[in-house]
Parts: structure tokens; sequence; C-alpha cells
């Protein structure tokens, strides 16, 4: 019977996967303390947990593949893998780069939504205030009320100024919509 052949790899098995669900969890739960504290809005709170669920997903994966299969069959199937995953890494990068850096500043931002900010950047030289802060991009507002995205990975090369804090109202104020 198949179970009795596999009986010690499908123990192993549920073991590994516990052990993942439990560290879901506990990192879940450091996320959502760590954003609470920083007063981070909660979509941002969700894709934050979302990547680390698909990185402990593909890691179960792995592990999976290391109980259950053969080191031979193994290293030729990852050389294969890893070769095209490297060739789509290599094409995808500045995507790569703006979500590690948008997972970067969800940690490590001092900036907030409502904050009014000047980039020092060249090619952008605004004062904005932050409307919003997704995973590849931060939503900004002009002073003549255009909203423009900037890429997150720009925003951790630039040197930035905080102006004010909770700058939406007094902007609104000036055209008499205090929001």
């Amino acid at each position: 019977m198949i179970l009795q052949k596999y009986q010690d790899e499908i123990i192993f098995s549920i073991l590994i996967l516990i052990s993942l669900l439990i560290i879901r969890f506990a990192i879940n739960f450091t996320i959502t303390k760590i954003a609470k504290k920083n007063d981070i809005n909660d979509a941002r709170i969700r894709l934050i947990r979302r990547y680390v669920t698909v990185a402990l997903f593909i890691i179960a994966l792995l592990i999976e593949a290391l109980i259950f299969a053969e080191f031979k069959d193994l290293a030729f199937f990852f050389s294969s893998v890893f070769t095209v995953i490297g060739i789509a890494l290599f094409a995808i990068w500045s995507i790569l780069s703006n979500i590690t850096s948008g997972i970067i500043m969800f940690f490590n931002f001092p900036y907030k939504v409502g904050d009014k900010i000047k980039i020092h950047d060249s090619d952008f030289p605004e004062v904005v205030i932050i409307e919003d802060i997704r995973a590849f991009q931060l939503i900004l507002r002009l002073e003549n009320g255009n909203l423009v995205t900037y890429p997150n990975n720009l925003m951790l090369q630039k040197a930035v100024t905080l102006i004010k804090k909770d700058a939406i109202v007094e902007l609104h104020e000036d055209d008499g919509d205090a929001v």
C-alpha cells in the first residue's frame, strides 16, 4: 500500500507543514504589531502578509520536493528551473526592485500617508503629499492637485525632506475644503 511505503515521508511532510503554518502565524502577528505601532494602513499590512505567504509556500514546495524525490532527479529539475527563473528575474529586475523597496519601506520608512515631502530629484523637483504607499509605487499629490506615481526604488535612492506632517488638511484648506 502506498501509505505504508511513504509513511515516514508523509509524517515528515505534515510536521514541516505545521511548522511553516506556525512560522506564518508568528510572522503575520509580528507584521501586524509593527504596522500598528507605526500607524500603517491595512492595505499595506495585507500586501506584506501576502508576500510572506507566497514565500513560505515556495519554501514548502521546495522542502516537499526534497522529501519525496531522489537527489538525481532533483538536481536536473532544479538546474532547469533555476535557469528559467534566472532569465525571468533578469528580465523583470525593475519590478522586483520596486517590490523589494516596498517591503523595506513597510518596515523602515519615516514618512506616512498625509506627509508633505520634497524629493530631491532633478527630474522631479516638486513638493508633494503622500496619498498612498503601494507595492510598486507611491501615489503623490502635487500642489496643483494632480496625482503622480513615483517608483518605490527611486524613493529609497533619492534624498527626501519632510516638510510638514499631515499636510493634506492644510493643502485643501487653501481651496476652502478641509479634508
